[in-house]
């Protein structure tokens, strides 16, 4: 295999190749061993705490998601990861992020060396095609996470690698290896499954005919239903069918969320490798490709963002996508093979995923890579050295503004730790302040929540909050902490619309803002007497009447219920009647509603049809006390698609009205 022939001496060895790669990814880990907990990172280490317990089970565990206690038997990944992080726990007694880290480096190790074998195998540039596999930005950044993206793409390049030289040399031993390596993957991945067509191409077209070869191919559908099946005859469920119901509840398969999720993904794929260089590379592609890449990013500059940082890298993604499809029939067979790598988990990851997420891509980075290396080959000089160097300073730099962001959240919980030894602390919000702030006592707060007088609630604006109440009291302000960075860059912010995590906030590959990535609030919730006897909705400090039950304020002037809400109420001077004024949707299954002041029932009354209904107890009340507790509860409650709240039917007033 030829090298790059620009290159100075002392790189021209396949050896010396290799131990450049080899030292850069993990030169990559450094400045980031002390990164702090992020992302989905305290899912997988409540499985692995778990598994402390149940090592056989580390899923079988619950915690709070979206304020909504889900079963993590129906985890989106296999538990390998959790096995993995669960192994660490039992070493080093508890999370140590540098030991972690440095663990987890492993994994980028082999993720490096694979692609260098590959590179070696499929391009005549294997160092340039390993070095913009190095620069891809969601490789630098999410690399230095305890997820699962990074072992599985780990495993997923060492079993092409091995599994290629298996076929090749017809080495029994390299295709253990390569079974191995395929049965880990799908240990960690459901994606892993797509490996099967694609390594089943190169077989087919190699050496269709070896047996042990084909069993080796499908080594991840066997782990991964393995575990299935294990977890239906120890448990009596199937994962998956938890999963789906997940899905279902959360509404991640909608249509809208999947036509964001391809909107999403193609902008991440335009932004993997340098832009000029896959517009380059791909320049020769056929014209139609770049005609309708172009009219790609056109299209969605009018219709989703106008903004360069989207339209940019999805005209360039869009390019990518069409130039393989467009140049595959003349492709050799080892290019082929790449092209349909490429292709076939790109169709994957459309209809799999559901968040464009740029870290689910990272399986196809390989490819892409080679691609790209392999169409710069006749480009004269060193012009695209300047760009490699560009993209590891683009990626680098998102990776410092990502750990800005999660130290924020560790520094700002060792500044409050003081106060978790005093009181009862909420945390209202998903990631990293989670998991630090539940380190040292706080806990999670569901949909809905009464939060009791003298309790402390900890609320991310960023990090997905649910709406609470203050059981009777209001809240009080005590402090506001900005997390910040000063770099410009944003992969995830409060006005940041970059889709980098998420494309809930946008549709961006990253966003250019010094605004803060993110608000927490710090909120004592203290007594307070009521101060209305007859209570609209939208009242101003309704929330404060409002004890448990009831949600946000909607269309500004109507809450939902659940099967029961509490309201405080202030006693009127003179005998009153209570009034409750409600709707029942047509999709509201409810039936009947019974009022009680109390504790005792004052009034009941059956909801034949949809439509609205005022309920009056049938005699007057006169409190003894300056506050009066009302309680409203119905038969029935649903949860609508992508709606996990449990509603019953809809409140507009609630209060004592004055006997006339």
């Amino acid at each position: 295999m030829d090298t790059i022939r620009d290159l100075r001496p002392r790189f021209r060895s396949s050896a010396a190749q290799l131990v450049l790669i080899a030292a850069l990814s993990l030169a990559l880990r450094v400045p980031f061993l002390f990164q702090a907990v992020q992302g989905d990172d305290y899912y997988y280490l409540a499985g692995a705490m778990h598994a402390l317990i149940d090592p056989a089970h580390p899923t079988h565990v619950r915690y709070v998601f979206l304020g909504q206690e889900v079963d993590a038997r129906g985890h989106p990944h296999p538990p390998l990861n959790m096995w993995i992080l669960a192994g660490l726990l039992a070493w080093f007694g508890d999370v140590r992020e540098v030991p972690f880290h440095l663990a987890y480096a492993v994994f980028t190790l082999i993720a490096a060396c694979g692609m260098f074998d590959l590179a070696r195998r499929f391009s005549s540039r294997p160092l340039l095609a390993c070095l913009m596999f190095l620069s891809v930005p969601a490789f630098v950044v999410n690399g230095n996470s305890f997820e699962s993206d990074l072992p599985l793409l780990a495993f997923w390049i060492a079993s092409v690698a091995l599994f290629v030289r298996a076929v090749e040399s017809a080495s029994r031993m390299l295709l253990a290896g390569a079974a191995v390596s395929l049965g880990l993957a799908g240990l960690l991945g459901f994606q892993a499954l797509v490996l099967i067509p694609i390594l089943g191409w190169w077989l087919w077209h190699s050496r269709r005919k070896w047996l042990a070869a084909w069993l080796a191919v499908s080594t991840p559908l066997i782990t991964a239903l393995g575990w299935q099946v294990f977890e239906r005859l120890t448990s009596g469920e199937w994962p998956l069918v938890i999963l789906a119901g997940h899905f279902e509840s959360f509404g991640f398969q909608r249509l809208q969320a999947k036509l964001a999720n391809i909107v999403g993904l193609t902008t991440h794929l335009g932004w993997m490798v340098c832009p000029v260089l896959v517009w380059r590379a791909f320049s020769r592609s056929p014209r139609w490709a770049v005609v309708l890449a172009a009219l790609g990013g056109l299209l969605g500059a009018f219709a989703l963002d106008e903004h360069p940082l989207f339209w940019l890298p999805f005209a360039t993604g869009i390019l990518a996508s069409l130039s393989v499809v467009g140049t595959f029939p003349r492709m050799g067979r080892g290019e082929r093979f790449l092209g349909w790598w490429f292709l076939v988990f790109l169709v994957a990851s459309y209809g799999l995923f559901f968040s464009g997420s740029a870290r689910y891509l990272l399986p196809l980075s390989a490819p892409l890579a080679v691609l790209v290396a392999n169409r710069l080959e006749k480009a004269e000089g060193r012009w695209w050295w300047p760009w490699v160097g560009g993209q590891f300073v683009l990626s680098l730099a998102l990776a410092l503004v990502n750990y800005q962001h999660w130290d924020g959240y560790r520094q700002l919980v060792a500044e409050l730790q003081p106060l978790f030894a005093t009181r009862r602390v909420w945390v209202n919000g998903e990631w990293g302040l989670r998991y630090y702030a539940e380190a040292v006592g706080g806990l999670p707060l569901r949909e809905a929540q009464p939060v009791q007088p003298g309790e402390l609630v900890l609320t991310s604006e960023l990090g997905f909050p649910v709406t609470f109440t203050t059981g009777g009291g209001s809240r009080q302000l005590l402090r506001v902490a900005e997390i910040h960075s000063w770099l410009p860059f944003r992969l995830i912010g409060l006005a940041a619309r970059s889709a980098y995590s998420t494309v809930a906030f946008g549709y961006r590959a990253f966003d250019l803002t010094l605004l803060p990535i993110d608000r927490v609030r710090v909120e004592l919730v203290t007594a307070r007497e009521p101060q209305m006897s007859y209570l609209l909705m939208n009242a101003p400090g309704a929330d404060e009447q409002i004890v448990s039950g009831v949600y946000q304020l909607e269309d500004g002037r109507f809450r939902w219920m659940a099967a029961r809400a509490v309201f405080l109420l202030k006693a009127p001077e003179q005998p009153s009647v209570l009034e409750v004024s409600l709707y029942r949707p047509p999709q509201a299954p409810a039936r009947a509603v019974r009022v009680a002041v109390e504790g005792r029932a004052m009034a009941t009354m059956e909801l034949p049809g949809p439509g609205s209904y005022v309920v009056r107890s049938s005699r007057p009340i006169r409190p003894d006390k300056p506050v009066v507790h009302v309680e409203i509860t119905v038969d029935r409650t649903f949860s609508p698609p992508g709606d996990r709240r449990e509603l019953g039917i809809i409140l507009t007033a609630v209060g004592l009205r004055p006997l006339q």
